[in-house]
């Protein structure tokens, strides 16, 4: 016999719900046994289902926390290793601003707004803190580069 969805592949194995012939290929393996690819039905989690709705929830959420906390942490004296400190703090609050807006939801497009604000957040500190150092000295620094990794790294971290 035939498979269903493949016809030039011969094949022995059926459906165990709808009894069609499936080839290894198209076969997907379920708790109650092999099925065809539309009895499984296999969808995503509802989790990872983010409608563009959410998209543009996060991506305000993302932009208004950034911003937020971009101008704050222009005031705050930094030295050292406490860079990554307070970046540590801001990739946190930033990712969790980002899943709270969207009920807890995640995935790829997510994590890409949450370390996007990120960047956003440094460069916002870097703007407000022009008036004391030029702006290029504000915003390449080895300090704050490697602060601005670690805090995209836990902004993502949180929506995975």
């Amino acid at each position: 016999m035939r498979c269903s969805f493949h016809p030039d592949t011969e094949t022995e194995l059926r459906c165990g719900k709808c009894e069609r012939p499936i080839c290894p290929k198209c076969v997907v393996q379920t708790p109650v046994g092999a099925r065809c690819p539309e009895c499984a039905a296999v969808k995503r989690l509802p989790v990872y289902q983010v409608s563009a709705v959410f998209y543009l929830r996060a991506i305000a959420a993302g932009l208004i926390t950034a911003s937020a906390l971009g101008a704050l942490w222009s005031y705050i004296p930094l030295y050292g290793y406490f860079w990554i400190i307070i970046t540590l703090g801001i990739g946190y609050a930033i990712g969790e601003a980002v899943s709270r807006s969207v009920n807890r939801k995640r995935g790829p497009g997510l994590q890409a707004i949450a370390g996007t604000s990120v960047v956003v957040s440094y460069v916002v500190r870097a703007l407000v803190e022009t008036r004391l150092v030029g702006f290029l000295d504000s915003l390449v620094s080895v300090y704050g580069l490697i602060a601005l990794v670690i805090g995209i790294i836990i902004a993502i971290s949180i929506l995975r």
